[in-house]
């Protein structure tokens, strides 16, 4: 069994390749943007890549080069299931609306007219969201009528930026520990736009909002390999903020079981690989799901004190993401 990798020091693959190390596993580091990248994997049974969001070419070449080696036989990571609906929350309402899955009630409109007569007849606040962006980049709390009027003719008019400059000089100069170093990035950023902006283009001809779901204190982001294996991490609410994701400051406290519970057969349900799944709840205590994602930050994640397996037992061990997308896959 051999097994190529694609590598970011800041992602998924360096704990692969420990592991592969470790374990005496036959392994090869590719480059996934080489033309012949094809030919590299020739061999090799499975192929290994933690594409990001914010990376403009894993997006335009991750989800090709990967459906087309699945396509060939070769194993995967993510495959088809797990990562078509990547950084993609409108993808996210149609996937778990399809299978009744508990979801904060969602609402897109391809048209300028029925978004206008939606926005007239619906009640405020709710939550304004780009299709994508994480850390709750793309986000934001509509309170009135006019505001989502403004955003409606923006989204069929000029679009969104892919990079907002100004949100990102108040997510690093005010909602991060202030240093100088944060300072000079974001003003940087002020100026020169990075190349997702450039090269992606706006984002144009959809809105999307989510309900506003009030008193949630913080959310809770539950992680699922290969339905599995899970744990979880209470995240914690900005200060003069509505939004959890981002805020760097997380529990382990009194996680909620029923979303355990939910995570594992919704995981299973789907065939994910890998899946964070960040809940809240309504105003009867009902677990709502927010978003999806196949790749997450592990830096609260891999602090949780255990986790659970499929049957709810609990293992006071630390939960090691990376070990456990590639043993799943060595298993099948």
């Amino acid at each position: 069994m051999k097994i190529a990798i694609h590598h970011n020091p800041n992602s998924f693959s360096k704990g692969w390749i420990e592991y592969c190390k470790n374990k005496n596993l036959d392994y090869k580091i590719v480059n996934a943007f080489d033309n012949d990248i094809i030919s590299q994997i020739k061999g090799c049974d499975i192929f290994m890549w933690h594409h990001h969001h914010g990376k403009v070419e894993d997006i335009l070449a991750a989800k090709k080069i990967l459906l087309a080696l699945q396509h060939a036989g070769i194993k995967v990571f993510p495959d088809f299931e797990t990562g078509w609906h990547f950084d993609d929350k409108v993808a996210q309402k149609y996937l778990l609306e399809a299978i009744d899955a508990p979801l904060v009630p969602s609402y897109v409109f391809y048209n300028k007219q029925q978004a206008l007569i939606w926005a007239r007849e619906t009640k405020y606040p709710k939550v304004f969201k780009l299709k994508g962006g994480a850390g709750a980049t793309n986000v934001k709390l509509v309170k009135s009528y006019s505001q989502a009027i403004s955003l409606i003719n923006q989204a069929f008019g000029r679009g969104f930026p892919q990079f907002d400059k100004w949100n990102n000089f108040r997510e690093k100069v005010f909602h991060k520990n202030f240093s100088l170093k944060n300072l000079l990035k974001a003003t940087y950023r002020l100026f020169i736009s990075p190349d997702i902006s450039k090269i992606i283009g706006p984002e144009k001809g959809y809105i999307y909002f989510q309900e506003f779901i009030p008193n949630n204190r913080f959310d809770t982001r539950v992680v699922v390999i290969n339905g599995n294996f899970a744990t979880a991490e209470n995240r914690m609410v900005r200060k003069n903020d509505f939004r959890a994701s981002g805020s760097g400051q997380y529990n382990y406290e009194n996680i909620n079981m029923d979303i355990i519970e939910n995570s594992f057969k919704i995981a299973k349900k789907l065939k994910f690989q890998s899946v964070a799944f960040d809940y809240i709840l309504d105003a009867n205590n009902n677990p709502l799901i927010i978003e999806i994602c196949y790749g997450f930050g592990t830096q609260g994640i891999k602090a949780a004190p255990g986790y659970w397996d499929e049957n709810l037992t609990w293992y006071d061990n630390r939960f090691e993401p990376e070990r456990l997308i590639l043993e799943g896959i060595l298993e099948k």
